[in-house]
């Protein structure tokens, strides 16, 4: 069952230029809003604390490169709510401007993490490689160039947008190249109680001995999945950390409400940041 802040929202903001891969993240997931780029992940979930727009989709993890830099950090303190996800396959193009050939190409730009999930192309090929901010941006630069010699690694969207030609589809080294988005809005908006559904949520275990051993015990005892947990260190100390966990089944459910409840024993914060119906693709 879709959230009805999905259903009913009108924009919704995502990182990076229009054409990145949240652009298509955002078609697909919410397609009758309005896709609002905007500079950086910040920006995004500003958006929709301020009410310019209804919802924001926000990449966390990638299946070849794990989970997205610094976003564990921004979510805790969003305030937004998770409302639902989405799983997009990562499909690299290589684009260039009228008249480019394939053979003809010497440099190649695009964001750090697609690039390297490129590198039997460009090894083939020996070209010259250059970093850039952003995917759909990279694709806008090569456009402005106006440099057959020239290409990005990008979208097809992106090649949509800034004209650009498909020198060769789906360059990726590995075609099971997957990015989970979170659907974030202002409001909270739990699934309710009925199929498949992931619970997100934030703790921060007491500074006693085997306190995350401890914690961890009422998931298995229940028989709960855990198919997330990751750690990060909080303002810089390395005895204040912060754990964010994925679970399948509704706070609700017996099993997972006396796990989370064993797990308060042990912690000295727990928040739920979203209750949200499971994507399809995990049952694939």
């Amino acid at each position: 069952m879709t959230a009805k802040a999905i259903t009913n929202a009108k924009r919704i903001a995502f990182q990076g230029a229009p054409g990145a891969y949240a652009n298509l993240a955002a078609r697909e997931a919410v397609g009758k809003a309005e896709a609002v780029a905007q500079p950086s992940f910040e920006d995004a979930i500003e958006a929709v604390k301020s009410g310019d727009c209804d919802l924001c989709i926000i990449p966390v993890e990638n299946s070849l490169m794990g989970r997205i830099a610094d976003i564990h950090h921004l979510l805790p303190d969003s305030t937004l709510h998770i409302v639902g996800e989405h799983f997009l396959p990562i499909h690299h193009q290589l684009l260039g401007v009228k008249g480019s050939t394939l053979e003809g190409i010497k440099s190649v730009y695009s964001q750090a993490p697609a690039l390297a999930q490129v590198r039997n192309i460009i090894r083939k090929h020996k070209w010259d490689v250059h970093n850039w901010f952003d995917t759909a941006g990279s694709a806008r630069h090569v456009a402005e160039l106006k440099d057959v010699t020239a290409a990005a690694v990008a979208s097809s969207l992106a090649g949509e947008l800034y004209g650009l030609s498909v020198l060769a589809r789906d360059v990726e080294d590995e075609h099971h190249n997957m990015t989970r988005f979170l659907i974030m809005a202002r409001e909270p908006e739990d699934a309710p109680n009925k199929g498949k559904v992931v619970t997100t949520f934030v703790f921060r275990v007491k500074n006693i001995p085997a306190a995350l051993y401890k914690a961890m015990g009422g998931f298995a005892t229940n028989n709960v999945n855990m198919t997330k947990l990751e750690s990060y260190q909080l303002g810089g100390s390395f005895n204040a950390t912060q754990f964010y966990a994925d679970v399948q089944g509704h706070p609700d459910d017996p099993a997972v409400m006396r796990a989370l409840e064993e797990l308060s024993f042990f912690t000295e914060k727990l928040t739920i940041l979203g209750v949200y119906p499971a994507h399809p693709f995990r049952e694939s």
